[in-house]
C-alpha cells in the first residue's frame, strides 16, 4: 500500500489537456475508498493539500510553501494498516521535509527525511533510536507526496514530467507514460480521465501501476490501480 502515495514523446503529450491556470491546491481535501478487485472495501484514504503564504520572517523573494498529507486507514481482520505521510515543499515543489509514520499490523515505523536543496542532499533518519544516512540528490529533489502534486501541476500545463528519482525514504527511479483518455466511474458517474502508467524502480522493488487524472483544472487523481501479490487493488475518489 505504501506505493500508492508514489504518488508517471511528443505524440503522447499531444493527447493531454490544453494548458490552463496552475492549480493552487489550497485547502484541498480529497477522500478515497480502497477496494479489493471485487469492489469490497478495505478502508479509506484522505489526501490534503494547503499553501502556506510567506511570513514576515521569510525573505521578500519567498512566495510561501506547500504542505501535503496523505493518510490511510485500512486492513483486514487481524492486520491493520494506518499510514500517515506529511510533506513540505517550496513554491517550486522542491521538497523540504518528508515524514512517514507507518503501522502495518504489529510493525510500526516512523521516519523523517530532510532535504537541503542548496547542498543537494537528503538526510534520512529513523525516529526513536534508528539509523541515519545522507545521500546526494539532483536539484529540486522531490519526495513521493510532493511529486504527486508536482505531476498534477505539470499536467494542468499540458506537460508530462521527465523521468527522475523520487524519494520515499530510499530513492526510486520514476517514469510516467501517457496511455490515453478513458472513461472511469467516480461516485457511480462516468467521467473522462487521462490514464498514466507509472514505473517505479528502487533498491529492492520494481513496480508498475496506473493513475487516472480527471480533466478538471486541478487534475484530480480519480483512480489508482496497484498490483500487489498478483491482486490489483484500487483507490477510488469519492465525490
Amino acid at each position: 500500500m505504501k506505493h500508492w502515495i508514489l504518488p508517471f514523446g511528443v505524440a503522447a503529450v499531444a493527447g493531454l489537456a490544453l494548458p490552463a491556470s496552475a492549480p493552487s491546491f489550497d485547502s484541498e481535501q480529497l477522500h478515497y475508498v480502497i477496494n479489493w478487485p471485487s469492489g469490497l472495501s478495505l478502508g479509506e484514504a484522505t489526501l490534503h493539500g494547503s499553501r502556506v503564504t510567506a511570513t514576515q520572517t521569510e525573505t521578500s523573494k519567498s512566495s510561501g510553501h506547500y504542505e501535503f498529507d496523505f493518510n490511510i486507514d485500512a486492513g483486514i481482520p487481524g492486520f491493520r494498516v494506518a499510514d500517515k505521510y506529511h510533506s513540505e515543499g517550496n513554491a517550486d515543489f522542491c521538497s523540504v521535509l518528508f515524514d512517514k509514520n507507518i503501522v502495518h499490523g504489529n510493525k510500526k515505523t516512523e521516519e523523517k527525511t530532510s532535504f537541503d536543496q542548496q547542498r543537494q542532499t537528503a538526510a534520512r533518519e529513523t525516529v526513536n533510536g534508528g539509523g541515519k544516512s545522507e545521500v546526494s540528490t539532483a536539484s529540486c529533489a522531490k519526495d513521493a507526496l510532493d511529486y504527486l502534486f508536482y505531476v498534477r501541476k505539470e499536467l494542468s500545463q499540458g506537460r508530462l514530467p521527465p523521468p527522475q528519482k523520487v524519494f520515499f525514504g530510499s530513492g526510486y527511479e520514476t517514469r510516467l507514460e501517457f496511455s490515453g483518455t478513458q472513461i472511469v466511474k467516480v461516485a457511480d458517474k462516468d467521467v473522462e480521465a487521462d490514464r498514466l502508467t507509472a514505473s517505479v524502480k528502487g533498491p529492492s522493488s520494481d513496480l508498475s501501476f496506473e493513475v487516472f487524472f480527471l480533466k478538471d483544472p486541478a487534475r484530480t487523481p480519480a483512480l489508482v490501480r496497484v498490483p500487489v501479490g498478483g491482486i490489483k487493488f484500487s483507490m477510488e475518489l469519492e465525490r
